[in-house]
C-alpha cells in the first residue's frame, strides 16, 4: 500500500548512507549481521505495520539481510527475550527497561516515542463505588507486573497520597486481567491501549483516570548492546522506516485501523480511537527522557520492585548523553 511520508529526524537518515557505504566495502558488509530479529506487541501498531508491509524485508534483501519477527504478550516477556539473546531488537513501555537493567540485561537504549498518557488508564465497574485514587485503597487492582501500567500505578498512588502497600496487587496480562474484571474478581484494572478502548466500550466499565498529568507513557526501541555495537548500520535503518511508519499512521489513521483490525482482533473504530492516543513520533534517546527513567527507577527501588539501584544512562552507547 503506497505510504506518502516524511522522517526528517536527520539523526535516523543515517542509516541509508551506512547500509550503501557497507555495501561498498565487503570488510564490513561481511561483519554485518545476515538477520536481525525483532521483538514486538500485537498491540505495538506500528512495528505491526511495517511488518504486514514487508518494509524490511524489501529493504534488506538486496543486502542479504533478513528478518525475523517474534510476537511477545508484553514488554516484560519481550525484555527477557532480548536478555537471554533471542531477539536483537525490540518496542517496550518505560518500566520494563528498568526492571530489565536491574536484573543485568545487556541492552541500550536506541529511540523513543514522545509522550503518549492518555494511552494508558485506570478502569472500575461503572456503577461500583470507586470514584478517586484514594478510593483504591484495599481494592484489588489488576496490571501486568513489570509493564509501563505497573509505574502508572504507583506515580497515580503516589500523587493520590496512596502508599503502594495500600493496594491489593493483582498481577495478570491483558486478557487474564479482562476475564476476572468482567467477572468482578477485581474492583480495579490498569491497562493501555488499544486493549484500554475496547475494554472502556463495555457497559460494565468506566475509566477512572488515563496518565494525563501523572506519566509520560513514553514507548522505547531497545536493541541488544553486542548487535548494536557491531550492526549500528541496520539499527538506524530499522528506526527510520519505523519512523516513516509512524508518519504514515498520522496520516492515515482509519486505513491504518482497517489493516490492524484482523491483526489484533478488534473493531477497526476501537483500533483507531486507541492510535490516536500514540504519539507515533520517535527521537534519538535524550538526557531529558533519561531523566525520567532514572526517576522511576528511584522509585521502583524505594519500594523494592526492584532489587538495586540502576543508572539509566549507562545503558546507552557511546557519550551522546
Amino acid at each position: 500500500m503506497p505510504r506518502h511520508s516524511t522522517f526528517t529526524r536527520r539523526a535516523f537518515l543515517t542509516g541509508a548512507g551506512a547500509l550503501l557505504a557497507s555495501t561498498a566495502f565487503p570488510s564490513v558488509a561481511d561483519n554485518r549481521a545476515k538477520e536481525i530479529r525483532i521483538g514486538y506487541q500485537k498491540a505495538a501498531s506500528t512495528l505491526v505495520l511495517l511488518k504486514a508491509h514487508g518494509t524490511l524485508e524489501k529493504r534488506f534483501a538486496p543486502l542479504g539481510v533478513g528478518v525475523k519477527w517474534t510476537e511477545f504478550p508484553a514488554g516484560p516477556q519481550l525484555l527477557e527475550g532480548l536478555n537471554v539473546g533471542s531477539i536483537d531488537f525490540g518496542y517496550v513501555g518505560e518500566a520494563p527497561p528498568v526492571i530489565a537493567q536491574a536484573a543485568g540485561a545487556s541492552f541500550v537504549y536506541t529511540a523513543y516515542e514522545i509522550p503518549t498518557p492518555h494511552a494508558e488508564g485506570i478502569l472500575v465497574h461503572r456503577d461500583g463505588p470507586i470514584r478517586s485514587v484514594t478510593d483504591l485503597k484495599g481494592k484489588r487492582v489488576a496490571f501486568n507486573k513489570g509493564s509501563d501500567v505497573h509505574w502508572f500505578m504507583v506515580a497515580a498512588l503516589q500523587k493520590a497520597g496512596v502508599k503502594y502497600t495500600d493496594i491489593q496487587p493483582v498481577f495478570l496480562p491483558p486478557a487474564d486481567a479482562r476475564a476476572a474484571f468482567e467477572r468482578g474478581a477485581i474492583d480495579a484494572w490498569a491497562i493501555w491501549d488499544p486493549f484500554l478502548e475496547a475494554a472502556k466500550r463495555q457497559p460494565n466499565a468506566r475509566l477512572l483516570i488515563d496518565g494525563a498529568g501523572i506519566v509520560s507513557h513514553h514507548q522505547f526501541f531497545l536493541s541488544a548492546r553486542t548487535f548494536a555495537q557491531q550492526n549500528a548500520e541496520l539499527i538506524d535503518a530499522v528506526v527510520e522506516e519505523v519512523g516513516k511508519e509512524g508518519a504514515w499512521v498520522r496520516a492515515n489513521y482509519a486505513d491504518a485501523a482497517t489493516q490492524l483490525a484482523p491483526i489484533q482482533g478488534l473493531d477497526a473504530s476501537v483500533i483507531e480511537a486507541g492510535l490516536r492516543h500514540y504519539a507515533h513520533t520517535y527521537k534519538p534517546i535524550d538526557a531529558e527522557v533519561l531523566a525520567e527513567q532514572q526517576k522511576i527507577a528511584d522509585i521502583f527501588s524505594e519500594l523494592h520492585i526492584i532489587p538495586t539501584k540502576i543508572v539509566p544512562k549507562e545503558a546507552v552507547l557511546g557519550t551522546k548523553v
